[in-house]
């Protein structure tokens, strides 16, 4: 099993197309359900990442976090973002999208699929894939800065959410 962060490159072909898929584990000390809660409620992702967020947990509902305040709306962060399914306490995706750093395809989508597994009863284990991937120079550089990136949330997640009381 992979490290905490750490990357796979699943690569299969589907008509033609080759896909990638940027796959991270983790496992935190804590309950299943303060780890649902952190990443499905406004107030649970306020205690551990993204201050600010639009967080409704429905289809097609809003999954848009905000970083950069400062900025105009459309640059602030993972605006436009929505949910696309969820298993309560086992399963969430919702559509991603990148950065304003890579502005030609800042509103072109991936999808994040995470998956939460309960190995122990205050341990909770979330396996992140993000799929959707596309070729070009703009998605390679997509594909690097996020390889890192949500190396650095599931750490955050893994260190912060302890401390978090949701009561």
């Amino acid at each position: 099993m992979p490290k905490s962060g750490s990357t796979n490159w699943d690569s299969t072909t589907r008509e033609g197309v080759q896909e990638r898929t940027l796959h991270k584990e983790v496992t935190v000390r804590a309950p299943i359900d303060k780890v649902w809660w952190a990443w499905t409620t406004s107030e649970g992702m306020a205690s551990w990442w993204a201050k600010q967020s639009w967080i409704d947990l429905r289809i097609d509902g809003p999954y848009e976090l905000y970083f950069l305040l400062d900025q105009p709306r459309g640059s602030q962060g993972a605006e436009s973002c929505r949910i696309l399914s969820y298993l309560p306490q086992e399963m969430l995706s919702f559509s991603w999208n990148f950065p304003p750093e890579i502005p030609t395809i800042r509103f072109d989508h991936t999808w994040v699929v995470l998956r939460f597994q309960r190995p122990g009863a205050s341990e909770t284990r979330v396996i992140f894939d993000q799929l959707g991937w596309k070729t070009g120079p703009a998605w390679e550089a997509g594909w690097k800065y996020f390889d890192e990136a949500w190396g650095n949330v599931l750490e955050r997640l893994r260190t912060r959410l302890p401390k978090v009381d949701k009561s």
